[in-house]
């Protein structure tokens, strides 16, 4: 089985020295090292209470230490647990490596350039809903563009992730990152749609999402959303390099950063939504910064290196954030 080897610079590095600096999570991560559990397992090996598992794995989660899904299980939908990494690798050298760069890009959930919605769909800021609810009018109201959250039972929504690299820029590889979910109305657990995403008008591959969490309030959402709509969703990775196309580490269809006209100096056109032939057609639900569980936006990370000569170093340092 390969191993998920992960490079981190120092500063990058901090928030997972924070979240392992508890013997309890890292008890939590050596088990989850031999294998996948759910929290009831976690909470029986460890003598914790259910409630201070959920919040070790939470903070796990945040440190992109640990995903969880949810899963049918024996006694209803159980949270399984299981870990990122196989190795992390700090590098204190102060400096990135030479023809060796990220740029990183986070664009809002309401800034979309084109959608397609069916009911159920919505979307809302941190103060209020956009328009009304099921009617697909609302996605072309001018305050979507401060949307936190937003979801569709079908048809789909693109986004334009600008960069500035210079023409001689290589890419490498990207990465999209995101938290989303399926869309029930109201919210169900178990409630499988397959979400697909395209960049640049190439399909990439498709994810499983198993539900549209509910029960329980997402730690971002505002006090005035009701309890019984969207709470939260899964953090998803899809990786594009010259291997292929991964979700999350696991490969799912053979497209590479090769197919994908990345170019400097334009931008990247990124949908996600739902195939008409798709097998499960249970929507889609993406969750920005003030929503869900994730404090982050829809985000996009390019790896390139150059042809010959440095890159300034504002270039170095990233952009978008």
């Amino acid at each position: 089985m390969p191993h998920h080897i992960s490079d981190l610079s120092s500063p990058e590095s901090v928030a997972i020295f924070r979240a392992l600096a508890s013997e309890s999570r890292a008890r939590i991560m050596e088990m989850l090292g031999e294998k996948d559990m759910n929290i009831n397992e976690l909470s029986n090996s460890l003598g914790l209470a259910q409630p201070s598992i959920t919040k070790h794995i939470q903070i796990l989660e945040e440190a992109g230490l640990v995903i969880s899904d949810y899963l049918s299980g024996a006694q209803g939908m159980q949270k399984r647990c299981r870990k990122v990494h196989d190795r992390l690798v700090v590098d204190l050298a102060g400096k990135a490596k030479e023809k060796d760069y990220v740029i990183e890009i986070e664009v809002p959930v309401g800034l979309y350039t084109k959608a397609e919605v069916v009911p159920t769909c919505g979307l809302a800021t941190r103060d209020r809903l956009v328009g009304v609810i099921d009617d697909p009018l609302a996605f072309a109201f001018p305050d979507r563009a401060k949307a936190e959250i937003l979801w569709s039972g079908g048809g789909f929504v693109e986004y334009k992730f600008p960069n500035s690299l210079p023409a001689s820029s290589v890419i490498e590889s990207v990465e999209f990152t995101g938290e989303f979910a399926s869309e029930a109305p109201g919210y169900a657990n178990d409630y499988p749609s397959d979400i697909t995403v395209w960049i640049n008008d190439v399909e990439i591959g498709t994810w499983l999402s198993p539900g549209d969490p509910g029960g329980e309030k997402g730690r971002l959402n505002p006090s005035w959303w009701q309890d019984y709509m969207n709470q939260h969703g899964f953090l998803k990775m899809w990786r594009i390099n010259d291997q292929g196309t991964h979700v999350d580490g696991q490969k799912i269809s053979d497209v590479t950063i090769r197919d994908l006209d990345v170019q400097p100096w334009q931008a990247t056109r990124i949908r996600i939504g739902i195939k008409p032939d798709a097998e499960n057609q249970g929507g889609f639900t993406i969750f920005g910064r003030g929503f869900g569980s994730y404090e982050q936006d829809l985000c996009l990370r390019i790896h390139h290196s150059t042809r010959g000569g440095d890159l300034p170093d504002s270039v170095k340092k990233g952009q978008g954030k």
